[in-house]
């Protein structure tokens, strides 16, 4: 299955600037999920992030994973049609390379347990073949 901008902002409260996945490339619910941030070089954060030499922050390569593993449990635990708010638990993350405007990030999702209200989920953030950074999230829902 694939998820355009409208379909992401139905499941995820999140919105520009703050919005940091562009589309779903494939959602297997229980397997994987993988997903596309398109790395501009007109992002709001690069004004500061380093004026010389732009650098995507390490946190929002975090954030884009993190919403990425909330949109593939929203799909693995069935829950269609629901308004959930999404809270960080816990994040284990190492970062390998920078990423820089123009990249492509690809973001792995796959499963490492999913309880009825919270997710632990390990993600990659690839550009190309490349490993830019990974991370295990875990996260909790709450229903509106």
């Amino acid at each position: 299955m694939r998820l355009e901008i409208a379909d992401i902002q139905k499941i995820i409260p999140h919105r520009f600037p703050f919005l940091m996945i562009d589309r779903v490339l494939e959602c297997k619910p229980n397997e994987k999920l993988v997903a596309v941030k398109n790395v501009s070089v007109n992002e709001y954060f690069f004004r500061g992030h380093f004026p010389d030499e732009k650098v995507m922050p390490g946190v929002l390569i975090i954030e884009a994973m993190a919403q990425a593993g909330c949109i593939y449990f929203y799909y693995s635990k069935n829950l269609q049609g629901k308004s959930l708010i999404y809270y960080l638990a816990k994040t284990e993350a190492r970062f390998h390379h920078p990423v820089i405007p123009g990249d492509q990030l690809l973001i792995e999702v796959t499963t490492v347990k999913l309880l009825p209200k919270a997710g632990f989920v390990k993600c990659k953030a690839l550009v190309g073949d490349k490993l830019m950074a990974e991370a295990e999230i875990g996260f909790g829902i709450k229903e509106l």
